[in-house]
């Protein structure tokens, strides 16, 4: 059973990993590896909102929650990346009311259509291949 688990948020991880590295190289034209890591874990975030809070959360909330908890592992993916190991993977300096030069508010707003598609696509796979319950949102 824990083998099964883990297999299971293992190829979450991965698909997280790999759409995150699309989207960088779609809108940035490249990425690095650590995007992948970030990724997978902002993919399986976004998944256990579903698990942990009621099904009944409206989706707006969800959304918003999801965008919320990316910004924060950007966050610290940058400190850590960036600021402490010094491989400047990116630089929000320059933009206005970035903290640190790690988040924005700019791309706080980016993440509310990503959030989106994540928990969807999350819940979706979850059903399909895992046989967990049919997704079914509350909008307000």
């Amino acid at each position: 059973m824990k083998h099964r688990l883990l297999n299971k948020y293992l190829l979450l991880f991965d698909v997280g990993g790999i759409l995150y590295i699309l989207l960088e190289m779609v809108f940035r034209g490249w990425s690095h590896w650590t995007m992948f890591l970030l990724g997978g874990l902002c993919f399986i975030c976004l998944g256990l909102i579903n698990e942990v809070l009621p099904w009944e959360m409206p989706l707006w909330q969800q959304v918003l929650l999801g965008a919320c908890m990316i910004t924060v592992l950007e966050f610290l993916t940058g400190c850590a990346v960036n600021l402490w190991l010094g491989w400047a993977v990116w630089d929000y300096n320059n933009l206005p009311g970035n903290i640190l030069g790690q988040i924005c508010p700019q791309f706080v707003l980016l993440w509310l259509p990503v959030a989106l598609a994540g928990i969807t696509l999350d819940d979706w796979l979850r059903y399909w291949w895992f046989d967990e319950e049919r997704p079914h949102y509350n909008f307000f």
